[in-house]
């Protein structure tokens, strides 16, 4: 291994032994190809979010990720190890060589990004761990290829590396055209995980007037003796070198879903939102238009 982590695919001289899998998830055994020390067993996925999961991780494993044509513009690809992830080194396939992203061992369930611009698909590689028993763990990862939206956080090798300053008007704009969530409420709860550096923002009330997948969810209350009404709630993650706190007032909260979590992007309060908006719409600068009922 070089100073840098990277090495080049070239002088590995493995042989690739391929694997079925269905069009997004891959399970397979690291028992195989006649024990040969030099196989590398390749997998092809065709979608873009699934899972892989590596029983008994022996010699290497490398993923390609072959989406469908319609979403070649996705160009970063963002994986999720699992909580037991262990026995294998991560590292990411860019022009004939080979880029350390995470040493056996490291943070679980960190997430990590990175781009995957060129001509050549992605692909991910992960080489097993020497061993000294055969109670080895399950290697598995989560992966998503996204893409280049002006909603979406800066994303770089250590993870989700959301900006913590205030959007600007412009910003603002285009997050309400182009999140994954816009949803306006209050701040319930705040509270902060060191190990994984983030915070967890607790929303409620207000309304969803988009979201991917279900992140917020409705929940029934009771006003009085009789009446019913229905109110939302969820949870927003960002990171703790952030310094979210808990504040009053309400928010209009916009931001990306990965790996079935919502993380913060542009978070104005209504009010203030409001006035961008209308200025926006008068001079006829709205990048789309935002129901203000």
């Amino acid at each position: 291994m070089s100073p840098n982590g990277i090495i080049s695919i070239s002088i590995l001289a493995l042989q690739l032994w391929h694997c079925a899998a269905d069009l997004c998830n891959w399970t397979g055994s690291g028992f195989g190809a006649d024990g040969d020390s030099r196989t590398v067993l390749q997998v092809r996925l065709r979608c873009t979010e699934g899972s892989v999961r590596w029983v008994y991780p022996g010699q290497a494993l490398r993923v390609v990720l072959e989406p469908n044509l319609s979403y070649a513009q996705r160009t970063t690809v963002c994986i999720k190890p699992s909580r037991t992830f262990r026995g294998a080194s991560v590292y990411i396939e860019r022009a004939g060589e080979l880029e350390l992203l995470m040493t056996d061992g490291g943070r679980p369930e960190q997430v990590f990004c990175f781009r995957a611009d060129g001509p050549q698909r992605p692909a991910i590689y992960l080489q097993a761990s020497p061993q000294s028993d055969v109670s080895r763990p399950m290697v598995g990862f989560r992966y998503e290829l996204l893409g280049n939206r002006s909603a979406a956080p800066n994303l770089g090798h250590s993870g989700l590396q959301t900006s913590c300053r205030p959007c600007n008007d412009t910003e603002l704009l285009m997050a309400i055209c182009n999140s994954d969530f816009v949803v306006r409420g209050y701040i319930k709860n705040v509270s902060h995980d060191p190990e994984r550096q983030s915070s967890l923002v607790e929303v409620s009330g207000g309304r969803v007037y988009w979201q991917r997948s279900g992140v917020f969810e409705q929940e029934e209350g009771t006003v009085g003796a009789s009446r019913s009404v229905s109110s939302w709630h969820g949870h927003i993650h960002t990171l703790l070198q952030c310094h979210v706190k808990p504040g009053g007032g309400e928010f209009l909260f916009t931001g990306s879903e990965h790996f079935g979590e919502a993380w913060l992007g542009c978070a104005p309060r209504y009010k203030d939102f409001l006035s961008v908006y209308q200025t926006a719409r008068a001079a006829r600068r709205n990048s789309c238009d935002f129901p203000l009922d």
